[in-house]
């Protein structure tokens, strides 16, 4: 057992500093987010890879505290749209108003101008009001009036959605659930973080108290950010474990439940997450395991059940399990 351990790579010299901050992130996020590592840990994949998350979680479980507390931890910007259905498109981007005193138009830019967005409720709103983020998303361009505005670099969408109350809402069109790169469900806390929550709420050391406090620490700078997703190149993933992603993203489209399988974006989001976890695990090389567990978050919202296999209960996660299963994993 010792000289198995002995043998597994160390993790890179170059990389040492990326797992370090990785740490302190998490450290810092805790502070204020009690439990919900797994969460944490899938918003950090998705900011270092340079992609957007989509949160699906009951109303109170600290979906916008979580995000804020990201912006604050790694020194960004942040802005909240809370998604309704009369939200017009000029909500988001924002629109050229005329200045009568100068007797020209000024650009008013929209919440979409930011670092970290947070697109609350996002199936609130219509569909032409979801497609403007579409661009933004996918070029991290705004074009508003004929001309074209460059986001930041870190741009990243968290968009959130509640599983439980469809009344009212609009699904989001499959292009646009394509766009993010995972899809996580934020569960209730368990027993004993609620207790350790409901003991903070009664004194002054609330999460939102402490955030707002300056207990919380910036680990980066954003122009940091764009360096650390160029150090996670570093990790190594054999051509064998890039086959088994393409293979796992290709059988999705002939298993019997699935009617409408993963495309070529699934694979990108499979190398990249599994890649970035594994440097979030601390480790300078890729696993099979660590692309299994990034199959359901990069997945769960890019395939369509057949109509008989969901009127018989199967769903979208026992799909993804026996699609895993039927694929060889690489030794």
């Amino acid at each position: 057992m010792k000289q198995a351990m002995q043998s597994q790579p160390s993790p890179d010299a170059a990389l040492q500093p990326v797992n370090e901050i990785l740490s302190r992130a998490r450290a810092e996020v805790a502070k204020v987010v009690i439990g919900q590592q797994r969460v944490v840990d899938f918003c950090l994949i998705a900011v270092f890879t340079g992609n957007h998350i989509l949160v699906e979680g009951v109303p109170g479980v600290a979906k916008t505290l979580l995000v804020r507390t990201l912006a604050k931890v790694l020194g960004t910007d942040f802005s909240r749209i809370q998604f309704t259905p009369d939200l017009m498109p000029s909500d988001i981007t924002g629109t050229n108003v005329f200045n009568l005193q100068e007797g020209a138009f000024h650009l008013v830019k929209g919440p979409v101008f930011t670092s970290f967005l947070l697109a609350d409720e996002i199936n609130r709103a219509p569909a032409k009001t979801q497609s403007a983020l579409l661009q933004a998303m996918q070029e991290r361009l705004v074009t508003i009036d004929g001309k074209t505005h460059r986001l930041p670099a870190s741009f990243t969408v968290f968009a959130t959605q509640n599983p439980v109350e469809y009344e009212g809402t609009y699904p989001l069109p499959e292009a646009q659930k394509d766009r993010f790169l995972l899809r996580v469900e934020m569960d209730y806390p368990t027993a004993e973080e609620e207790l350790k929550l409901a003991t903070a709420s009664l004194g002054r050391e609330t999460p939102e108290h402490i955030l707002e406090s300056g207990a919380v620490e910036p680990v980066l700078t954003e122009p940091q950010i764009e360096r650390m997703r160029e150090a996670l190149e570093a990790i190594t993933m054999k051509d064998e474990l890039v086959a088994y992603v393409v293979e796992i993203v290709r059988r999705s489209r002939e298993l019997d439940s699935i009617q409408v399988g993963a495309g070529p974006r699934a694979t990108r989001a499979l190398l990249l997450s599994s890649r970035a976890l594994a440097a979030i695990e601390g480790r300078d090389y890729v696993t099979p395991d660590d692309i299994r567990a990034m199959a359901h978050p990069v997945l769960s919202h890019r395939i369509v059940l057949r109509p008989e296999y969901e009127i018989e209960g199967v769903t979208v996660n026992e799909a993804i399990h026996k699609l895993l299963e039927a694929v060889a994993v690489p030794r």
